[in-house]
């Protein structure tokens, strides 16, 4: 065996050029579908980690996946708001433990900007019924407070004291800005890994005291109230865009929203997380399989290019071949050195592309983090990942027998005496 392994070794040394571009487009493939398996993976995480310990969303009548992606996610748009005579119903209910309104639409920078009660801090879970903890800071008390998220403070260059301006709508372009009422940063919150990191988050009042001089999404001209003078006014909100709901007895969760889709104030609608979180999945995992399955191409193509490679260095390789079965060499011999060196192309290959995965987390985390807010954690290989590298290994190998059983049937003549 230490022959043969000698042997295979000198061979594919010597054509370690053509052999190098295989192993490279090896690597390629493995990088790609390491790559995109990873991405599902922490995309999937991601998702779920967004909210937990909530047992119901409650909005206006639209779609699940709507509501779910505007007031976890801060992703589209909200169809319709809910009264606050409606919160208020919906926080007497007996079945009822707490609410934490939600109301969304005004932002910073590109950042969403989320108004909200203090019981935000307190009931508000993500990942495993973890809470929201501040970094530096205390959460927001006063009329102009604001508390931001990691990733604003971070990309922003924010501390406790900044001072910042909010504008009316989303987007990065602050058409119209509230910069007569400017915010004072109370705190910043530790990281999440989820939406929260990306959201400047302010008190319910506070939404409603930038907006006294507004109508319909514009300001009225010539009215101006300047912030010492809206505390004179009632800031208690007039509508939100939903409502997280924790219940007493989560056993009751089905009845609390039969009563809620019933309640005759307004047409509400209840979600649960995890059902909708599902229901957004099947929609994802569309495109998550076609990136799988366009990786999986770039494998199959990989392999291809093995056989090929190995399968035009035959006819270099006769006379070689021809020596080896001279000198007594058999079946057994010639598809054992051929698989050997297709085994010794693959393992390179696998473990380089190994090596640019983890490379390409380290690198790009920071960046798909910031611009994404998606999170990629170096971390041991999962099993599916283990998975698709063994079965790259195992397609390479099998890939290297067809050559191997072609080069058995050359004739041994025909080895020695190749035509030209």
């Amino acid at each position: 065996m230490k022959a043969l392994f000698s042997i295979a070794w000198r061979s594919a040394w010597n054509r370690r050029f053509t052999l190098a571009l295989t192993v490279f487009s090896i690597a390629l493939s493995t990088f790609l579908l390491l790559g995109v398996e990873r991405i599902r993976t922490e995309l999937r995480e991601n998702f779920a980690s967004s909210v937990s310990g909530t047992d119901l969303i409650v909005g206006a009548r639209t779609g699940s996946t709507q509501l779910l992606l505007y007031s976890v996610f801060r992703i589209g748009a909200a169809t319709n708001n809910i009264s606050w005579k409606s919160v208020q119903a919906l926080s007497a209910h007996p079945g009822v433990d707490w609410v934490v309104p939600l109301s969304l639409g005004d932002s910073h920078r590109g950042f969403a900007v989320l108004a909200t009660s203090t019981d935000y801090f307190t009931h508000f879970r993500y990942g495993d019924r973890q809470t929201l903890k501040l970094r530096e800071g205390k959460p927001f008390s006063e009329l102009f407070d604001a508390v931001v998220g990691a990733e604003v403070a971070d990309k922003l260059g924010y501390h406790v004291g900044q001072k910042i301006t909010l504008a009316h709508g989303s987007g990065e372009l602050n058409v119209a800005e509230h910069a007569d009422k400017p915010f004072t940063v109370v705190g910043v919150l530790a990281r999440t890994g989820t939406p929260v990191d990306r959201t400047v988050h302010i008190g319910l009042a506070a939404m409603e005291a930038i907006h006294l001089e507004w109508v319909g999404g514009a300001p009225m001209p010539g009215v101006h109230i300047s912030p010492e003078q809206v505390r004179k006014f009632d800031l208690t909100p007039k509508n939100v865009t939903a409502v997280l709901v924790g219940l007493k007895n989560r056993a009751a969760v089905f009845g609390v929203q039969r009563w809620i889709s019933t309640y005759t104030g307004e047409p509400l609608m209840a979600i649960l997380p995890g059902v909708a979180l599902d229901e957004l999945w099947s929609v994802i995992g569309i495109g998550e399989n076609a990136l799988l399955l366009m990786s999986a191409l770039v494998a199959l193509v990989s392999l291809a290019g093995l056989v090929s490679v190995v399968m035009a260095g035959l006819n270099e390789r006769r006379r070689e071949l021809a020596v080896l079965r001279a000198v007594g060499a058999g079946l057994r011999h010639v598809l054992a050195l051929l698989a050997l060196e297709g085994a010794m192309v693959t393992v390179l290959g696998v473990a380089l592309g190994l090596v640019m995965a983890v490379l390409g987390i380290a690198l790009l985390s920071p960046w798909l983090q910031s611009q994404f807010g998606l999170t990629l954690s170096l971390s041991e290989p999962t099993l599916n990942e283990w998975l698709l590298m063994a079965s790259l290994l195992v397609a390479g190998w099998l890939a290297s027998l067809l050559p191997g059983i072609r080069a058995y049937r050359l004739s041994l003549a025909d080895g020695l005496s190749p035509r030209i």
